[in-house]
């Protein structure tokens, strides 16, 4: 999969990006990332969904702090596998694929809304994302999963994904990703994170390559192939240790390059 120019190039003079980060992930007594640190920073909150991580407290007080700081939040769903991170790709039949992201969809919704929010777009989480870069099966029941629930939503994707060309099909709004904190591979898609160079951790470096990527729709794989990646919204992942350097040194760069940050909810 080589990521492609998309036709909305973005010009200097009207340059606006996204950043989101992954949230609502500790479950029970386990802590999982800063996330009041990270809700001040960024303009989306992926927010885990009770199947790869969160319980229903957790979940309730991160679409509370989103609301009081103005995040828009989104349905980070996943497979039914909180043992591993949802981060182990599981052959789920399509009928139950649908169900699951239904079922995650309105929970963390109907929560959302107690809070005095909304969820207002979709985003899969690990394993599922990744598989769905490629499984047209698996990649149509999500999109059968949000186009039933509303099809306004919007969906975030990896560029050139069978998931974001499905979505386009069925009248979703795609949302192009990039990611600050992982490397890419020759075609486009991430390198797995038990490869060398997988995850990155130097702040500066990283907000270095995410400034050229949004200004420029230019980025390097790990092994020099220079790829066209033109995004949309810039994920850094909450639960990294250094997830707070890196989106502080992340939105400080994009400001002083002169990009405008905010939510690609419209």
């Amino acid at each position: 999969m080589q990521a492609q120019r998309g036709a909305e190039y973005r010009t200097m003079a009207t340059m606006r990006i996204d950043l989101n980060a992954d949230l609502g992930e500790s479950f029970g007594r386990w802590r999982l990332g800063d996330d009041a640190a990270l809700m001040s920073v960024i303009t989306s909150a992926n927010v885990a969904c009770g199947f790869h991580a969160g319980d229903p407290a957790t979940l309730v007080r991160t679409c509370e702090d989103a609301v009081a700081h103005g995040v828009v939040i989104g349905a980070q769903v996943g497979y039914r596998d909180l043992a591993g991170f949802g981060r182990r790709f599981i052959d789920v039949s399509p009928d139950d694929l649908y169900a699951d992201v239904l079922y995650q969809l309105g929970a963390l919704d109907g929560i959302a809304r107690a809070c005095g929010g909304r969820v207002a777009f979709l985003k899969p989480h690990g394993a599922l994302y990744n598989a769905i870069v490629h499984h047209e099966v698996q990649a149509a029941a999500v999109v059968k999963a949000v186009a039933a629930y509303d099809d306004s939503l919007p969906v975030l994707g990896l560029p050139g994904s069978v998931f974001l060309a499905l979505a386009g099909e069925a009248g979703l709004r795609t949302v192009r990703e990039g990611f600050a904190d992982r490397a890419h591979t020759q075609d486009g898609t991430l390198v797995p994170r038990d490869q060398p160079g997988a995850v990155l951790h130097e702040p500066a470096a990283i907000a270095e390559r995410v400034v050229r990527m949004v200004t420029t729709g230019q980025l390097t794989a790990v092994d020099g192939t220079e790829l066209t990646m033109e995004v949309d919204s810039i994920c850094v992942h909450g639960d990294s240790p250094d997830a707070v350097a890196v989106a502080r040194s992340v939105r400080r760069a994009l400001t002083d390059a002169g990009v405008d940050l905010t939510s690609f909810v419209r």
